[in-house]
């Protein structure tokens, strides 16, 4: 009888929880829901072509404090697996000198007790896990980050005035 009951009482909670989802989507307008989708769920559009990746080599200027730096050049063919890492041999210490490239971090060469590696750390291995190569492409959603020196810049001239 409990388990009667139980299953019961789930089930009411279902239909509940199923008649408060319907009658909130019917409440907004297909039209006013914002979206990226340019086809309904049931068509298969055409893929929009691939954006330029930004193949500049100029350092980006970072957004915040301790930000990844994104990758100034493009990477297409690059081998980064668990026997070849691409990326270091232009970024790797013993090889900027001859490839003008900026040195991977301290940090990549440190373990999680922050002891000193003769190579590269394990988990800092997959480059793009945290490093991204930058599109040339339209923006798809505004953007509203104000960084910290706009921030501060603003709050200074509150108080100035």
């Amino acid at each position: 009888m409990k388990t009667l009951t139980r299953v019961s009482a789930a089930a009411l909670m279902s239909l509940s929880l199923a008649s408060a989802f319907s009658v909130s989507a019917e409440v907004i307008p297909a039209d006013k829901i914002a979206t990226l989708r340019e086809a309904p769920l049931n068509v298969e559009p055409t893929p929009p072509a691939m954006q330029k990746v930004i193949n500049s080599d100029v350092k980006e200027v970072r957004n915040y404090p301790m930000q990844p730096p994104v990758i100034p050049h493009k990477i297409d063919g690059y081998q980064v697996n668990l026997k070849v890492n691409k990326c270091m041999s232009c970024h790797d210490r013993s090889r900027t000198g001859e490839s003008q490239a900026p040195m991977v971090s301290v940090t990549h060469y440190m373990d999680r007790e922050n002891n000193f590696l003769a190579t590269l750390s394990p988990r800092r291995y997959f480059c793009t896990q945290c490093h991204v190569p930058q599109l040339d492409a339209k923006i798809l959603v505004p953007n509203e980050f104000v960084d910290m020196d706009q921030l501060m810049k603003a709050d200074s001239n509150k108080k100035a005035h």
